[in-house]
């Protein structure tokens, strides 16, 4: 009773900044809101049984279109000019995706993000073309340019995978009173994960004690090989680590209505050159990697950049805040793309079939 506002974060800081009481379009729609019409949803806060609550939600601020001044009080605090403009961004990872070249007019593209977890975005221009599909898994997110989208995936666990697999590795070398970091092992790792032979079994990456969300959601779901034989050396299953880790790229794109023609690769595993081959091959598409640190921050700074007038609209803004950060185009391999394509259906079969294992497993 005593409430007055539900905040996000940032949107605590922008009451602070400017003392105003606002949300942005992505934050309403991801929380209680409908993606058509960029706001919240009175529907769908009555199926959350919110609606005697209503009245706490803020009022959704375009930070594309509208800014608000920095108040007399923090402009004195923090020794800034009073009435600056305060823009208020999207979600983080709207930002990323806009500061890594997600929106780019005349390409069909995606965002791959890598890091701890994986974010796969699929860039649409219209809401018709919106894909929904039937296991009501990933997200539909508002995109900062009127009348576009961004259709998400995310598995739980990424660079996770990779980082066990570098930690057995460190726990032997341990024993033997040999000292090393994940970062001594990773240099020169690529090649050797080249070197070793494409698709010689599977391997799911669903690592995280938490399971899985995307593009299926299951708390039991567990990471898994199949397939291995005394033949398979360390560097064979590390290959095989990243190769789950692609089709499972793949398999959260089909979910969000299929793989892009162009991909734009942004996180801290981009910097893999073994990664960069064998995913692209697996989702049969080339990349191009944002080489521009901070993308987050660089999308949100672009957002201002439009509101205050500096770009006439955002596809201007982007051929002078992401085309020069863009590496040169990677295409992918097609004899293996060839190879994964056949052994794609094999993935998820499997995954499917684990789903009564899992759940005796945690029984």
């Amino acid at each position: 009773k005593e409430s007055a506002t539900v905040f996000h974060c940032k949107d605590w800081l922008y009451f602070n900044l400017t003392g105003v009481r606002a949300t942005d379009p992505t934050e309403s729609v991801f929380s209680c809101g409908d993606f058509r019409k960029r706001d919240f949803s009175d529907e769908v806060i009555e199926l959350l049984g919110l609606t005697e609550q209503k009245a706490l939600f803020p009022t959704v601020v375009d930070g594309t279109k509208n800014s608000h001044p920095l108040s007399d009080n923090v402009a004195r605090l923090c020794g800034l000019q009073s009435g600056i403009p305060v823009v208020l961004g999207y979600v983080d990872v709207i930002c990323t995706a806009l500061g890594s070249g997600l929106y780019d007019p005349g390409y069909q593209t995606g965002c791959t993000i890598i890091g701890s977890t994986g974010m796969h975005m699929r860039y649409v221009d219209s809401v018709d073309e919106v894909k929904l599909n039937q296991e009501s898994t990933g997200y539909t997110m508002v995109f900062p340019v009127d009348g576009t989208y961004s259709q998400m995936q995310s598995n739980m666990a990424a660079t996770l995978n990779i980082d066990w697999m570098l930690d057995l590795a460190i726990d032997v070398l341990k024993f033997q009173g040999i000292q090393k970091n994940r970062s001594d092992l990773l240099k020169d790792l690529d090649q050797h994960i080249l070197d070793a032979s494409p698709a010689e079994f599977l391997y799911h990456p669903y690592i995280s004690q938490a399971g899985e969300r995307g593009p299926f959601i299951n708390a039991n779901a567990r990471a898994s090989f199949i397939g291995l034989s005394s033949k398979h050396g360390y560097f064979d299953m590390l290959r095989g680590v990243y190769e789950g880790l692609s089709f499972a790229a793949r398999d959260c794109y089909e979910a969000a209505g299929g793989v892009p023609a162009e991909v734009r690769l942004s996180g801290g595993a981009a910097r893999s050159k073994a990664l960069r081959k064998i995913m692209g091959s697996v989702l049969k598409t080339r990349f191009r990697t944002a080489e521009r640190g901070e993308a987050g921050a660089s999308g949100v700074t672009m957002m201002a950049a439009v509101c205050l007038g500096i770009y006439p609209d955002m596809a201007a803004c982007v051929k002078d805040w992401v085309h020069p950060y863009l590496s040169e185009a990677e295409e992918y391999d097609a004899s293996q793309g060839q190879i994964y394509d056949s052994l794609y259906p094999v993935y998820v079969e499997a995954r499917q079939a684990y789903l009564p294992l899992w759940k005796s497993l945690k029984n």
